[in-house]
């Protein structure tokens, strides 16, 4: 049972449909009982029909196997409705939990896993344990009681044939073990196989634009077909092992019944059994046969979607690194928006060795706006991952309004921040789902505002549907300045106590960029922000401005006071400064 024990998985989605699963067991019990009753039609057709010569006893024959027909015809279409309707019920629970479990697990997690990898076990393992519940399963089942109630009806039917059938047992059953466990490992490794495969597809169709810029389709569709190729060679492999398996199986079967059937025939003419005996025998010994191959073929299945659902168990066992407090404290409300790293070190799980934060200090007061500059790779964009908590910091603390935020729950610390970031995702949905995405129940009348906060309302109102209009994957109907200002009106909408800006109006041309900035600056008084900017002209504004190197905080002070102390605030200033002069 171990080769089937990754299907325990199923047990806790079975469980809420009791009902139906019983149903769909009387079914099947039913119409299995009503295939073996066609055996004692059949041996009444020919000893007392036939033989006898008796008409009546002919029409009742008919009458019984028209009236078993129907009973089984009834049944099977009652399992096939049932078992059906909870192989699409259980998977449709099952991809819910596991989606709803996976976008739970934080960024840290996909740094080291494919998105793509994660859906195609949402998918297709999924899908063959949907197989396996509307069909596979219940085929299994169903020969299984064929197989047992045939076994006893032959040894009710002719004891001496039956001890013969009974010896072929251990020779049918012995390669369905010995295949079996070798097919179910190569069904585990086809579909890792089939998961890379779709992994590289939609990463490579995520990127088309680049994949087409530099004209490398033929070199994007060669490694797809490698992969495909990968996939096809360990299905092969699957599909042959379990071949040889039918085959043998097969064989056995019906090299045996053969031989029974020469037996048998001996004794009806020796005059030890009846012509309807042996046609009985005969139904029930090609019944056995045919329900043990079709159990050696529905082996395959349920092995193969045993390792499915290990893959999809393996996923569900996955542990969110970023964990809710069990006794989570609440923020004083109105939240002031004060924020404070106090010692703060930090390493990214994919680059243990390099410390990203080191001894990290800030303070930022309520309705400040601090800015965050310094060279790339200096730690700004982690100081916004570590105070959404999408990772938590090896040491030191972060507060908000005074709590330390792991003491909070995530729903409410990520309540209070908005955040607009260099590369916004736009969703493919509408233009006002997209700007109304961290708060779903807006008005109408809110999101128009908050496209004109943003400097968007022109142009939104200038799409074909408007609002309405659907942006395609990635927003790709719109510019990098249009869905700017999409991601701005965004955070506007949510009315955060705390501001993110991540290069915010990077993408836009000057003339957006003014009046996108008028917007911001009126936010700005309102509520706390930190700006992340590496265009230095951008936060000349900013209450005060952090100089970030090597993941610490080197100088804090404005515009003014940063340029005469020279130090690397005035040598990037100047860099800056000097190269726009001389672009100008």
């Amino acid at each position: 049972m171990n080769r089937f024990a990754g299907l325990r998985l199923l047990a806790p989605y079975l469980r809420p449909h009791r009902g139906r699963v019983a149903l769909a067991l009387l079914s099947l019990i039913v119409a299995a009982g009503t295939v073996l009753a066609f055996g004692a039609c059949l041996r009444a057709l020919i000893d007392r029909g036939f033989a006898e010569g008796k008409p009546a006893v002919l029409d009742y024959a008919l009458a019984s196997m028209l009236a078993v027909a129907g009973v089984l015809a009834i049944a099977s279409g009652a399992r096939f409705y049932l078992v059906s309707w909870l192989g699409e019920r259980v998977v449709g629970d099952l991809r819910r939990d596991l989606f709803a479990h996976v976008i739970r697990l934080g960024p840290a997690w996909f740094e080291i896993k494919r998105s793509g990898d994660v859906m195609s076990r949402i998918s297709s393992d999924a899908q063959l344990i949907e197989q396996v519940i509307g069909s596979s399963a219940s085929v299994a089942l169903r020969n299984t009681l064929m197989c047992i109630g045939g076994i006893a009806m032959l040894v009710i039917t002719n004891p001496k044939l039956a001890a013969l059938v009974l010896a072929v047992v251990p020779v049918v059953v012995a390669p369905i073990i010995i295949f079996g466990r070798k097919v179910r490992a190569l069904s585990r490794a086809a579909q890792a196989r089939i998961a890379d495969m779709v992994s590289d597809g939609a990463e490579t169709l995520d990127g088309i634009r680049t994949v087409q810029a530099f004209a490398q389709e033929g070199r994007a569709a060669g490694h797809f077909g490698e992969a495909t190729e990968l996939a096809f060679t360990a299905a092969v492999r699957r599909i042959t092992r379990r071949a040889i398996m039918t085959t043998l199986v097969i064989f056995i079967v019906f090299a045996a019944v053969g031989f029974l059937l020469w037996i048998g025939g001996l004794d009806v003419l020796a005059g030890r059994i009846t012509a309807g005996d042996l046609s009985a025998f005969v139904f029930y010994a090609v019944l056995v046969a045919s329900s043990g191959g079709a159990i050696s073929e529905t082996i395959g299945d349920l092995q193969r979607a045993s390792g499915a659902a290990e893959r999809l168990s393996e996923l569900r066992a996955e542990q969110p690194v970023i964990l809710e407090s069990p006794t989570p404290k609440t923020l004083q409300q109105p939240v002031k928006g004060t924020v404070a790293f106090e010692q703060v070190s930090f390493r990214y799980p994919t680059r243990p060795d390099a410390l990203a934060l080191e001894r990290f200090d800030l303070s930022v007061a309520s309705g400040e706006t601090v800015a965050i500059v310094g060279p790339s790779g200096a730690g700004k964009t982690t100081v916004f991952n570590l105070l959404l908590r999408f990772y938590d910091p090896e040491a030191g603390t972060i507060r908000l309004d005074g709590v330390d935020i792991r003491d909070l729950r995530l729903a409410d610390l990520r309540r209070q921040f908005a955040i607009v970031p260099q590369e916004p995702m736009l969703f493919t949905a509408t233009v006002a789902d997209n700007i109304r995405y961290g708060r779903p129940e807006a008005s109408d009348a809110e999101v128009r505002a908050a496209a004109q906060a943003a400097s968007a309302l022109g142009f939104v109102e200038a799409l074909p549907q408007g609002f309405a209009t659907h942006l395609g994957a990635r927003g790709v109907r719109l510019s990098g300045g249009q869905r700017q200002r999409i991601a701005i009106a965004r955070a506007l909408l949510c009315d955060p106590a705390v501001l993110l800006l991540d290069e915010a109006t990077s993408a836009l041309d000057a003339e957006s960029e003014l009046a996108v900035q008028q917007a911001l600056d009126a936010l700005m008084h309102k509520r706390t922000t930190l700006v992340i900017a590496h265009r230095l002209a951008t936060v000349q504004k900013a209450d005060r401005i952090a100089v970030v190197d090597a993941g610490r905080v080197v100088d804090v002070g404005t515009h003014a006071e940063l340029a005469r102390r020279g130090g690397l605030y005035a040598r990037l200033a100047e860099l800056q400064f000097n190269l726009s002069a001389a672009a100008s």
